[in-house]
């Protein structure tokens, strides 16, 4: 089929149509979409000093989790003592961060994150603090989830009536430690200065007593008993002059059984609370939860103390998310909680393990929920 006719003269008389000009309003309209774009482009690439939070992984205390080599194991295990059938689920929560100093998210990035209220942007040294490596970040981290561990199955173990035998352990070294080339990481500190020592503040309080003066200690190394002696220096500390050894203290325990809490690639003392709820209810006869999906998250000492955690407004959205219909919040996070629950999601605060229990009970018995404490305003 021919397209045109390659006979037909074309007439002097026909000229063609004229072409139609854009306004200058057009004009301008397409200049200013093709400089937005350049831009955009641009910033796609320039570096950014934010990172972005989101709701992280949920998992069932009560569960199992992903062993080292692949494998499902009880996610809290006992060995030595009785332990019950548990049903529902005592949910943990996490965060997972978006960006690191290596690699800082692009600018299209937090602005799709900036308007998702599941989402968060921090400034990067909110999070990965200057001259902190990710690397050593992680180590941190890791090193704040074992210590949560301990102390919440001191908690769990010391509600239940247990005796749990505190005592404290040199984990590491300040730059200008008066005590390195002293004490050594892992020393257990039993005594100073004749005073039986098993938690960080009374070793403080020795310390300070002494105005300076050298600090006999006892130490137990590699099961032997040795006695050191560290000079303190001087330090201000908000205005207030203290004296300092230059160790962090990690609080361990001896207890009357193994608890063994199975957890990889999680970091950070945020599920102390829920570990210790997980722990009493595998003790325990019947269900703490009454068979119900409830989730929460706090730190916890072993006195049963709840405190406060971070990224808890992309924590509710991951307990929404996992099916959780109730949710145990740190009374100190409670000024971050008050207009950001979720729709579905019912809050509780709490102070104390005590309290979680409460909630716990009120919810599985058909208790008064209206009784709770809840994060309201005036929180």
């Amino acid at each position: 089929m021919a397209l045109f006719d390659e006979n037909v003269q074309v007439s002097s008389s026909m000229t063609p149509a004229p072409r139609r000009r854009m306004s200058k309003g057009m004009v301008a309209g397409v200049w200013a979409l093709a400089v937005a774009l350049v831009i955009l482009l641009v910033i796609t690439f320039l570096p950014t000093s934010y990172v972005i939070q989101r709701p992280g992984p949920v998992y069932n205390t009560l569960g199992t989790a992903s062993a080292a080599d692949g494998t499902q194991v009880p996610l809290i295990s006992v060995e030595g003592a009785d332990t019950y059938p548990t049903e529902g689920a005592l949910d943990l929560l996490t965060v997972q961060v978006v960006g690191n100093r290596e690699r800082t998210p692009s600018w299209f990035e937090l602005a799709l994150a900036w308007f998702d209220p599941t989402k968060a942007v921090l400034p990067i040294d909110n999070v990965f603090p200057e001259g902190q490596t990710t690397d050593e970040r992680n180590e941190e981290s890791a090193a704040l989830m074992v210590d949560s561990q301990k102390e919440a199955t001191a908690a769990a173990l010391t509600h239940l009536g247990y005796d749990v035998d505190p005592h404290i352990e040199v984990y590491s070294f300040t730059d200008d430690s008066a005590a390195s080339g002293i004490l050594e990481e892992g020393d257990v500190i039993l005594s100073a200065n004749g005073t039986p020592v098993s938690d960080a503040a009374a070793l403080r309080t020795v310390i300070n007593d002494g105005d300076g003066a050298p600090v006999e200690m006892v130490v137990e190394r590699e099961g032997e008993e040795q006695t050191v002696s560290v000079t303190p220096k001087e330090t201000e500390v908000d205005g207030e002059t203290t004296w300092l050894i230059g160790v962090t203290l990690l609080s361990d325990y001896t207890f009357p059984f193994d608890v063994a809490i199975q957890l990889n690639n999680v970091g950070g003392p945020s599920a102390g609370m829920m570990f210790a709820l997980g722990i009493i209810d595998t003790l325990t006869p019947g269900e703490l939860n009454g068979g119900e999906q409830i989730a929460g998250t706090g730190t916890i000492d072993s006195a049963g103390n709840v405190g406060p955690i971070g990224g808890i407004r992309q924590k509710m959205w991951g307990a929404v998310g996992a099916g959780a219909d109730w949710f145990l919040a740190p009374e100190s996070n409670c000024d971050e909680v008050v207009g950001y629950v979720p729709d579905g999601l019912r809050v509780f605060s709490v102070e104390t393990l005590d309290d979680a229990i409460a909630a716990l009970d009120a919810i599985s018995g058909d208790g008064d929920l209206d009784a709770l404490p809840t994060c309201g305003a005036a929180s």
